[in-house]
């Protein structure tokens, strides 16, 4: 399988962004207390918590039906374990902001 330039990698993830030992600062380090990966912001990071969870399901479709080399499938597996860390970031993100609503409203009513 070849891959154009620009394009995704023979594995269909994107090549060296689950690196450890690159230094890109735009990476989403998940032992950080980074605010959720937004648009923009590094070279796979997701847009909305739904492209990371529908992404999410389609590596794990893939890895489920088989039938890749022995690269392909770490490469996927890699790209899942990152996608279920960015998905637990958003989420994490919202269930904040519910808390934080929640607070505010109980402080008001409590004036």
């Amino acid at each position: 399988m070849t891959t154009s330039p620009g394009s995704n990698g023979p594995n269909g993830n994107h090549p060296n962004t689950n690196d450890p030992n690159t230094n890109d600062p735009n990476t989403n380090d998940p032992n950080t207390n980074d605010p959720a990966p937004t648009a923009g912001i590094g070279p796979d990071a997701a847009a909305t918590y739904e492209q990371a969870r529908d992404e999410l399901a389609s590596v794990v479709a893939r890895l489920e039906t088989g039938g890749l080399t022995l690269d392909e499938s770490l490469g996927l597996w890699e790209r899942g374990e990152h996608l279920a860390v960015v998905c637990t970031r958003f989420l994490d993100g919202a269930r904040q902001r519910v808390e934080d609503a929640l607070q505010r409203s109980d402080a008001g009513t409590e004036s």
